[in-house]
């Protein structure tokens, strides 16, 4: 059995002990946080390379404790699965902060899932063109700096405190003035947009946080709003059909806008061609007017050929894994052409060179992400159905596993069975864990549910994640080193970020 990490000095304190030691001391703050700060340290312990796209905790002690101020100053707040569906707070925000989100264009994202790559991808492009970026989106999968993202990196911890502090005397005089206090969101969502201006951003790449016409993010007037396959979760806030759905996240289209579909459920593209039509808005659809002509696995990801509004872009590499991740370049690339007006004021396609640059150059961690060898262990946020299927095939395809070992931790909010039930044809045997997040599902209660769906003899329960990551580790080493078994940890973009951090970068 492998140590975590590799080449653990046996006369260090053990990081899975530190781990849980600075979890259990973080007693007073949101646990989501807790968790995220707690496996910082513990990765800067175990003296692992940081990420340049994921930041660890400041390297600096006074920025490092000024920021775990901010960080408790916003747990305070509603977290994101508490809502009052309105954008009044964030317009009365916006409104005294001088509008920011309207000094720059923006491209808004609404879907269910691959928002974040999609933005992603979207960022890459426009930066390939000269454009300045900003990105926002969430979760986060490891620091709070991750959300809000210039020039397509995020922001440094020095930024973040600075923008919550010109904008707090402004938050409190909203929260002063409304029923409600401001959200952890919302705060986060007029961080992101003043930070925008005050870069200041050519552009901003904006992702729902959830729905679409009540989100905060749903101050800005999207040019191009993209739409990624809709399918059914949050369906306690959203709607229990992919009609329903649709009818919340179509609230991000706006009058005169261009409106880039990806592939939906039938019902779901009839509410958002409808709402297109009632603002004047164009519509791109793909399979219709953009789409993937072509793709092959490729060591590392995969090649792919993409038809945009403006033409054909052949042998594009991607270094995503699946073919969603095809899917979701092909609508990265149509949102990009229609931002800069290809297919209506000009005929021609982008250059195919930058475009080629731009996609080779994408990540998306957490997403079929590789963080060790030997065996093998992948990342994916994937946390209903639709992003479980997706992932199954995605591995299945890309890794080629002899025996894949699952280590599933899951809110108790989400639908668990339809992704348990996803996972199940391609999964030898499970361990069942529980991340630190107070919306985690107790590992029993998950085992009883992964029992029905994969029998007694496949499942394995390790409450606490080191120890189910251990397990599996074990389970797929038992095949021998050059046998080609391999892990995924998935079921929770907390569980993969806490992973991430346990095992560090490959």
């Amino acid at each position: 059995m492998s140590e975590l990490p590799p080449d653990h000095d046996d006369d260090q304190p053990d990081p899975l002990n530190i781990f849980d030691e600075i979890i259990a001391e973080e007693t007073t703050r949101d646990p989501d946080l807790a968790v995220i700060e707690a496996g910082s340290r513990t990765l800067r312990t175990q003296g692992g390379p940081p990420d340049a796209d994921i930041p660890t905790r400041p390297a600096d002690p006074e920025v490092d404790k000024a920021l775990r101020e901010v960080e408790a100053e916003l747990a305070t707040r509603w977290g994101e699965t508490k809502l009052e569906p309105s954008v009044s707070r964030i317009a009365a925000l916006m409104d005294v902060l001088g509008d920011p989100q309207r000094s720059y264009p923006s491209i808004h994202i609404t879907g269910t899932n691959g928002k974040t790559s999609t933005a992603r991808m979207i960022e890459a492009l426009l930066g390939a063109f000269e454009l300045r970026t900003g990105r926002y989106t969430s979760p986060h999968v490891q620091s709070i700096t991750e959300r809000i993202s210039l020039d397509g990196a995020p922001i440094s911890p020095e930024r973040f405190i600075e923008t919550y502090q010109d904008i707090k005397p402004y938050i409190e005089m909203i929260d002063g003035q409304q029923e409600y206090r401001l959200s952890f969101f919302e705060v986060l969502t007029g961080m992101a947009y003043a930070a925008f201006a005050d870069a200041p951003a050519d552009v901003a790449v904006v992702e729902v946080g959830m729905g679409g016409s009540w989100d905060a993010t749903n101050v800005i007037d999207g040019d191009v709003a993209v739409v990624t396959p809709i399918d059914l979760d949050h369906t306690d806030r959203l709607g229990t059909t992919h009609a329903e759905i649709a009818a919340e996240k179509a609230g991000i289209v706006k009058q005169g806008a261009t409106v880039i579909l990806a592939q939906q459920p039938v019902d779901a593209a009839q509410v958002l061609l409808k709402k297109a039509v009632e603002v004047d808005a164009t519509v791109a659809r793909e399979g219709l007017e953009f789409g993937v002509v072509d793709r092959q696995v490729a060591v590392g990801g995969q090649l792919v050929t993409l038809r945009g509004l403006g033409g054909e872009y052949p042998e594009m590499y991607l270094p995503l894994h699946g073919a969603h991740q095809a899917h979701n370049a092909a609508v990265a690339l149509a949102a990009v052409e229609a931002f800069f007006g290809v297919g209506a004021q000009r005929p021609e396609p982008l250059d195919l060179d930058t475009v080629r640059k731009a996609f080779a150059a994408v990540a998306s961690p957490g997403r079929l992400e590789v963080v060790r060898r030997s065996p093998t262990v992948v990342l994916d946020a994937a946390h209903n159905p639709a992003g479980a299927r997706a992932a199954a095939e995605a591995v299945g395809e890309a890794f080629q596993f002899s025996r894949l070992i699952g280590v599933v931790g899951a809110s108790g909010d989400k639908n668990v069975r339809g992704l348990l039930e996803a996972f199940e044809p391609v999964f030898a045997e499970i361990v069942v864990t529980q991340n630190s997040s107070h919306r985690a599902m107790d590992a029993d209660e998950l085992a009883g549910i992964a029992v029905e769906v994969f029998g007694e003899e496949r499942v394995q329960v390790e409450p606490r994640l080191p120890d189910a990551l251990e397990a599996a580790i074990t389970l797929a080493e038992e095949e021998g080193e050059f046998a080609g078994g391999g892990v995924l940890v998935t079921g929770s973009v907390i569980t993969v970020g806490e992973a991430r951090l346990l095992l560090g970068r490959g």
